[in-house]
């Protein structure tokens, strides 16, 4: 018996009903597999000798293993087996690293989490303005340009050799300190060979490159140098020791958004003396004045990086810090809720409400780990929400130090990202 047009029409469109099932059906679980790798964070933190319950609401389980283990007799590996479908309650007695290696609903793969022992910790919030200057090692070039040389020809001895974002750290064997140095170098050149060692990412490499003259005798690379950076930010903690972190994010050069290769940094005192409220569409601003004379140093910059700016600073500065030591709260202890911030748009630091509004647990949101919302009406009357100069801001959550503010959604004044205090504290 033979298929009729009319029933081959509907076979065909169960069989296209089916792909689309099939498909939604895939999506859907795509879809909550994100959802649920999000949940978990790759890198948990617990405190030494404290019991402590993670609870994660996802249906996965898995075994909790040290890091470096030994095969035991039996030809296995010592393991402690966890279900995260209900809360966990863990205690280690002593700082050390763990694995955990988990599964979906106990059958798919799921991921496999470092689990870090550290010992609890205190930390003075700070919230005070802080004037930053730091220079860079070597001059970090931000352009490549053209000029005419004596022939009236449009050149580029730098263009295919340097690249925008290359530290150069030195010519010809010398170091290079800074950019008027560096300047005086290739005027000097004679339009020689110039052997370079550049700092680009992570790699050091040698380039060689020739100046040419412009019509005015001087000699010429065509690129644009920087070997500093200056600003206003607020001071997130001072730990015990007087070592310092701010800012929540690194320090970047604004033409390259290249994070600055620190030599040397130093902080400053500062007084703010100007308020530009933020809007929507159009971030606002903290004002400050600032003295870049060597009595205004009140600490010192010794590392930029992605998760702030840290160091040690003078006793002036702890003196300033007028909050006593409180705990640190780990990503697993922050809830979504109400918080505040502590940060001196009037002068002095003061508390003001936000709400957290979302947690992203996993490492690859380093900076925007929390997304706030400025509540607190007086702080919206001043500044419109989060401006520059507020990166640093600690946050404070059931009297505990969660993290820091790093970002303002440029389309919603009011909203902004912070950091988790426990990834500044890597440093």
């Amino acid at each position: 018996m033979e298929m009729t047009d009319h029933d081959l029409k509907i076979k065909r469109y169960r069989r296209f009903l089916y792909i689309i099932l099939a498909g939604g059906l895939i999506a859907l679980m795509a879809t909550i597999y994100i959802d649920y790798w999000r949940k978990v964070p790759s890198t948990i933190k617990i405190r030494a000798g404290i019991e402590q319950e993670l609870d994660f609401h996802v249906p996965v389980s898995g075994e909790i293993y040290q890091e470096e283990a030994v095969e035991s007799i039996s030809g296995g590996v010592e393991s402690l087996h966890v279900d995260f479908s209900g809360g966990v309650t863990v205690k280690a007695n002593q700082i050390d690293h763990y694995k955990m290696d988990l599964k979906l609903f106990g059958i798919l793969p799921y991921k496999s989490v470092d689990i870090q022992v550290i010992q609890d910790k205190t930390l003075m919030p700070s919230g005070i303005p802080i004037g930053i200057y730091v220079k860079t090692s070597g001059v970090l070039v931000v352009g490549i340009g053209e000029f005419e040389n004596e022939k009236g020809e449009t050149i580029s001895p730098a263009k295919y050799i340097l690249q925008t974002g290359d530290y150069i750290l030195d010519v010809n064997g010398e170091k290079v300190e800074n950019k008027k140095q560096f300047v005086q170098m290739v005027a000097d050149s004679e339009g020689k060979e110039m052997i370079m060692t550049l700092r680009r990412g992570e790699e050091i490499t040698e380039v060689k490159i020739k100046p040419e003259g412009n019509p005015n005798g001087e000699w010429k690379l065509g690129i644009w140098i920087r070997d500093n950076a200056q600003g206003i930010g607020t001071l997130t903690y001072v730990d015990t020791d007087e070592t310092f972190g701010a800012l929540g994010h690194g320090i970047n050069d604004v033409d390259t958004s290249t994070l600055m290769l620190l030599e040397e940094g130093a902080l400053y005192k500062t007084e703010i003396i100007g308020i530009t409220r933020g809007e929507d569409g159009s971030p606002g601003e903290l004002t400050g004045y600032i003295e870049y004379e060597n009595e205004n140093i009140i600490g010192e910059i010794t590392e930029n990086t992605a998760e702030g700016i840290f160091g040690v600073c003078k006793e002036e500065i702890v003196q300033q810090t007028s909050f006593a030591p409180i705990p640190i709260a780990l990503k697993q202890e922050v809830v979504i809720g109400p918080a505040q911030i502590i940060c001196s748009v009037t002068g002095e630091p003061k508390y003001y409400d936000i709400v957290i509004e979302e947690l992203h647990l996993e490492e690859g949101n380093i900076n925007r780990g929390l997304v706030i919302k400025i509540t607190d009406e007086e702080l919206l009357a001043l500044t419109g929400g989060i401006i520059q100069g507020m990166s640093g801001s600690p946050i404070i959550q059931n009297g505990k130090l969660v993290g820091a503010v790093t970002h303002v959604l440029v389309q919603d004044s009011a909203s902004g990202y912070g950091i988790f205090i426990e990834n500044m504290l890597v440093q």
